[in-house]
């Protein structure tokens, strides 16, 4: 179990940090997002002991995962998410789902990082009259000391902590980590070792199964739609 400081970030806010670009805001790996939003969150729940996996019943959904009781949590996003676990056991992917469109969503992810000062909300007119909300990264000093620990580990051989270890899982899970190799340059080392993290990962690894099947899905889909 990894205690973790409630003033801490959570890693589905450290990660979706890490996936925004700082000027545009646009967020690396949008159409499926809700995936990786969704497994940060159980994997924040693993690592503190509130849920756990049972690896030898996995279905046709992934292994199946049941909610540990205990006190509630502080954070109103993991005790919400805590209590949907609660409801039933159910497969991981199923969760996945439930969780990254109900419990946690963009939306609920960037309102607390802008409460937290981390990202910056401008509202702006267009031709003095349409509206238009822009959403960028404030505090660049946290995202680059965030970056570093996720570089430390993946071209400096750096031993990192859980909680590094799962958020670089989840980077590579979502198919997203290359979009950062302005600071970390992308190679076979690199995606190397992000795999090996992953693999450590129940919660990553879902993810990525996840995120595959759907690029599946969409890519059957258009070789349909071109042939028919």
């Amino acid at each position: 179990m990894t205690m973790r400081n409630e003033n801490e970030m959570l890693i589905v806010e450290d990660l979706t940090l890490l996936m925004m670009d700082d000027r545009s805001g646009a967020i690396a790996g949008a159409g499926t997002l809700y995936y990786a939003l969704g497994g940060a969150v159980l994997v924040e729940l693993g690592l503190g002991g509130r849920i756990r996996a049972d690896e030898d019943d996995k279905g046709l959904n992934g292994v199946k995962v049941h909610a540990v009781a205990g006190p509630a949590s502080s954070d109103p996003l993991l005790r919400a998410a805590h209590a949907k676990v609660g409801e039933r056991v159910r497969g991981v992917q199923t969760l996945l789902i439930e969780i990254g469109t109900g419990v946690v969503t963009r939306e609920t992810v960037l309102d607390r990082l802008v409460e937290r000062g981390v990202l910056r909300r401008e509202t702006r007119k267009t031709l003095g009259l349409f509206r238009t909300t822009s959403t960028t990264v404030a505090d660049t000093g946290y995202k680059k000391a965030l970056v570093e620990r996720v570089r430390a580990v993946l071209i400096d051989g750096a031993e990192p902590d859980a909680r590094t270890a799962a958020l670089v899982g989840l980077l590579s899970a979502s198919g997203t980590l290359p979009t950062l190799h302005r600071s970390i340059p992308w190679s076979g080392k690199v995606y190397k070792r992000a795999k090996e993290l992953e693999r450590s990962s129940w919660g990553a690894e879902a993810v990525n199964a996840a995120v595959m099947r759907t690029v599946a899905a969409v890519s059957t889909g258009t070789i349909v739609a071109v042939t028919s």
